[in-house]
This record gives structure tokens, C-alpha cells and sequence, in this order.
């Protein structure tokens, strides 16, 4: 430890009298503006303000390992090890910061906090990573070149910052950029100008993907001029508007487009699916799951691949009910705990708003839920919650975020039962743990078919976000390759993505500007 020792006060006095033309009120800047983290939420905010979903979880990641690294830095190893600052003799006065810290000196929590930052950004995507690294870089340099830290104490916060990025992946896995890349080509009409398309837009769906306050009918029509667009207002017919829509996308041997949420989609798919038709998913609902596993993440994806006819085939799970109706689902399938909290948190929607809504069905429903009794492949169980995905989901624990693949013909069956002593709470302590694959009150596993029978203490399933009436006995299958969807070889950088739109944006708001107004001073033609 004493080489060692001597080794860092080499390399700090070397550093001390080393001169970088032009740094010194740089990297002073630089060390002072990342006090208390300042720099990585200020970076963070930008991120969220002017990209896109790639760089609100690349900025929330980053912000997580940034508070886990300082709280790992402040808290337990500085004031374990009391290793004492350096002297500052060697370092030129202009270098020296305005207030000197007073804490030990090992590790850096600077270093700490700009790797951790760096690394978070990273892991959800490389390219923003490039661009914050280098300042990361700086500002870990920067703190031996100032004088406060020896690069020993650089380098081991450094590590301390990149561990705890790392540690974030075991509750929130990162989502890969381009989800599938191994799914097999699909054939699709390639259709120059959107001619062949209809795309049904449900301007009910929640505000989605979009990060740009033009209408998506007017997206839609610059992106694909020769695509005929069915819009669906208030008071206009769900079924009757997208049946009209898969008609016409039939006649004229094109394909079928939908604009809107996990809803929309789920109901156009099946049409698709049905028609032989191509879907083209325009990804404009409040969370967009399918659109997001496919890898179409805005729409100008899904408008290239149409003019380039690129697509991918996907799988459409089914609940085959004995003697009913067959219930078909894009994303997930459900009964238990979930379909009860969707009702409860619809009949309090439209009074507080969707998330508060739903934290009061959570509540509600945990504390007065009972139990669904059913024989499952035989087996007679209690359970508080069944979960079927439509393909394997990632994480392999109680919060599924993502699907790495939708053609793999496996449901991710996952269950909580209700056999056990405080069920609920095992699993929610052990999920916040990173234990639930240790947990005896769950279960996962991925299989082709699961059949349920004798279901009863719930008369109802949800599948995507809707709820339907729950059949005594049900096989959950998969129909392998049912669904011929667009998506682009090549996704957009989404900094190319964001730019685009607001291009739109900026156009439509410099015409409506050099718009007259009507002489009485009544409403223009802006819509």
C-alpha cells in the first residue's frame, strides 16, 4: 500500500506541475460548475427537454446512478478511509479553486458522479454517451489538475461511479436500440408516397410518441402525401371507422396503417392479420408498448419503411375460450389483481386523471382483491395474479418492461400465489431486493401453450389495457407470424428524429403567422 501510496503523489506532483495552454480557467470552471452535481442535472434536463424517449431514460438512468454513486461515495467510503487532501504548494494559484473542499479526500465524489452520470447515459444509449463523456473526462481530470484529489482517489471514484451505473441494470434493464435485430424479413408493399395506404388515426388515443405540437394528421400528410387518412373524432364510431379503413386498404391491394395507442393498434392488428394485410404502426398513444418492442420509436420509422417496404413478421397471442369468443392480444394478457385495478382505475379517470387514477386503483384493489382459484395444466392453484406476455419479456421479474423479440412463439407466464403467508408483500419486498427469482410466491416461465380451467373468484381478463369477460376454461396460444408489420431496417437517430418534427412545427407556425386575419376579427383557417 506505501508503493502505492508513493506512486499516486508522483503522479499527482507531475499533474501539479503540468501546463495545458489554456485550461486553467477551463477545467476550474469546469470542477466548480459539477459541485453538488449541477452539471450532470442541469445535462439531464437538457436531455429530457429536446430529445426523445431514448433520451429521457438515458438522462433518468444517468441521474439514478449519479444519486446511487453519491450516496455511496458520502456515506460509507470517504468516511471510512479519512485520507487527507494535497498540499497544494506545487499547484500554479491560478488553478486553485475559490473555496477549497473540507472532506477527505478519497475517493473523488466528482469522479464519482461523472462517471456514474456518463456510464447511466451510456447503457440506454451510446450516442449520447459520446457526446457527455468527454466532459465526464474533464471533470474527473479536472480535480487532480485544481489540486484536490490525488488521481488514486480520481480513479477509484471512477470505478465507484461506472459500479453503480451498473448496478441500476438489475432493477431497470436497459432497453436495446435497435430491439430484434434477428427477427426475419417480411414481405411488404413497398409504397413510394404512402399511395396504397389507409391509416385509421384515433385522435382519442392519449398524447403520445410526438415531441412536437403538430397535429398527427398534418405529420402524417407531409411525411406520406399519397396515403388516404380516416380520422376518428369524438362522437365517430371505433368499429365502424376501422372497418372502413381495412376495407379500403383491401380494394386497393396496399396496406393498413394505424395511428394511435396500445388500443388502436391491438384492434387493427387483428383486422391486419385477418385481411392478410401489412400494418403499419404510427406510434401516437400515451405509452405505445407494441410500437416501442417493434422498434418503431417515432414516425418518420414507420414512414420509411413503408416507402422501402421494409417489415418483419410478429407474433398475436390468443385466448381460445371454450365455447366463447377468442380473445387476441399484441402485448399482454392477464386476470387477477391487474384486470380489477384497470377497472377501478377507469371508473376514477375521468375525475383525477389517468396516474392518479391508477395509484388509487392500486391501493384499493391490493387491500380488497381476493384470490382467483383455477386449475392450471392440470394443477389446481390460488393465485393473486396470472401475467401472460406475448413473447419473453425483459426484466425476468415483477415489472416486465420490454420485449426483446415478438416472433420468438413463447408466452412469458409469470404468477403470484396465493397460497403463502403475506403473498403481496413477499413479493414486493423480494422485487425491491432483486430476489424475486429466489421468491417462493413467484413464478415465470416461458412456454408455447398454458391451459386454464375452472376459473373462478374473477369474472374478468384484461389483454393490452382492456377488459373482456373471463370464460370458466381458457388455452392461452400463440399464432406464430400472424402479423406482417413495418418496421425499418435502420431506425432514425433520434436526434435526426426530433429535428424533423420540429422543422414541422417551426413551418406550420411561420405560415399560420403569415396568415390575415378575417376583417370582422373572427376564428381563421388554422385547424
Amino acid at each position: 500500500m506505501r508503493a502505492l501510496g508513493e506512486l499516486d503523489e508522483r503522479l499527482f506532483t507531475r499533474v501539479a506541475g503540468a501546463r495545458v495552454p489554456g485550461a486553467d480557467p477551463a477545467l476550474r470552471w469546469l470542477s466548480h460548475f459539477a459541485d453538488h452535481g449541477a452539471l450532470w442535472f442541469g445535462t439531464a434536463a437538457g436531455l429530457t427537454a429536446a430529445g426523445g424517449r431514448t433520451a429521457r431514460r438515458a438522462a433518468l438512468r444517468g441521474v439514478g446512478a449519479l444519486a446511487l454513486a453519491s450516496l455511496t461515495v458520502n456515506t460509507v467510503v470517504k468516511w471510512s478511509t479519512r485520507r487527507p487532501r494535497p498540499l497544494l504548494d506545487l499547484v500554479p494559484t491560478v488553478r486553485h479553486l475559490r473555496i477549497q473542499p473540507h472532506t477527505t479526500s478519497f475517493p473523488s465524489g466528482h469522479s464519482a458522479s461523472a462517471a456514474a452520470f456518463a456510464t447511466g447515459v451510456a447503457l440506454e444509449s451510446t450516442r449520447y454517451g459520446a457526446l457527455v463523456a468527454p466532459f465526464a473526462a474533464a471533470v474527473a481530470f479536472s480535480r487532480v489538475y485544481v489540486g484536490v484529489h490525488y488521481p488514486g482517489d480520481v480513479l477509484a471514484g471512477v470505478a465507484i461511479g461506472v459500479g453503480a451505473a451498473a448496478l441500476t441494470c438489475r432493477w431497470w434493464p436497459p432497453r436495446q436500440a435497435v430491439p430484434g435485430r434477428q427477427r426475419p424479413v417480411a414481405d411488404a408493399p413497398a409504397l413510394a408516397r404512402g399511395e396504397g395506404l389507409v391509416v385509421f388515426v384515433n385522435s382519442e388515443s392519449g398524447a403520445g410518441a410526438p415531441d412536437t405540437s403538430l397535429p398527427s394528421a398534418e405529420r402524417l400528410r407531409a411525411l406520406l402525401p399519397g396515403a388516404e387518412l380516416i380520422e376518428r373524432g369524438p362522437d365517430d364510431d371505433f368499429a365502424a371507422l376501422l372497418a372502413e379503413a381495412v376495407g379500403r386498404a383491401a380494394e386497393s391491394g396496399g396496406a393498413l396503417g394505424v395511428c394511435g395507442g396500445d388500443g388502436s393498434v391491438n384492434a387493427a392488428a387483428r383486422a391486419a392479420a385477418e385481411r392478410g394485410l401489412a400494418l403499419a404502426v404510427f406510434p401516437g398513444g400515451t405509452l405505445n408498448h407494441f410500437a416501442q418492442d417493434l422498434g418503431v420509436r417515432d414516425y418518420e420509422d414507420t414512414a420509411d419503411a413503408v416507402v422501402r417496404g421494409e417489415a418483419v413478421s410478429a407474433d398475436i397471442g390468443v385466448a381460445r375460450a371454450d365455447g366463447g369468443e377468442d380473445v387476441r392480444f399484441l402485448n399482454t394478457f392477464s386476470i387477477g389483481l391487474y384486470p380489477e385495478l384497470v377497472r377501478r382505475r377507469e371508473r376514477a379517470q375521468e375525475r383525477w386523471g389517468k396516474w392518479p387514477a391508477a395509484a388509487f386503483a392500486l391501493v384499493r384493489v391490493v387491500r380488497t382483491a381476493t384470490p382467483v382459484e383455477l386449475s392450471l395444466n392440470g394443477r389446481p392453484r390460488r393465485l393473486w395474479l396470472l401475467f401472460a406476455g406475448n413473447g419473453r419479456y425483459v426484466p425476468e421479474g415483477f415489472a416486465p418492461s420490454y420485449r426483446p423479440r415478438l416472433d420468438d412463439g413463447l408466452l412469458d407466464l409469470r404468477v403470484v400465489d396465493a397460497d403463502h403467508r403475506l403473498a403481496r408483500t413477499r413479493v414486493v419486498v423480494s422485487a425491491l431486493a432483486g430476489a424475486l427469482h429466489r421468491s417462493r410466491v413467484y413464478g415465470a416461465e416461458q412456454v408455447p401453450w398454458v391451459r386454464l380451467e375452472n376459473v373462478t373468484g374473477t369474472d374478468s381478463l384484461a389483454y393490452d389495457g382492456e377488459i373482456a369477460s373471463a370464460e370458466a376454461s381458457l388455452t392461452l396460444e400463440k399464432e406464430p407470424g400472424a402479423l406482417v408489420v413495418y418496421r425499418p431496417a435502420v431506425p432514425h437517430d433520434e436526434a435526426a428524429r426530433q429535428a424533423r418534427p420540429a422543422a414541422g412545427t417551426a413551418g406550420r407556425d411561420g405560415r399560420a403567422r403569415g396568415r390575415r386575419l378575417p376583417a370582422d376579427g373572427g376564428p381563421s383557417d388554422q385547424r
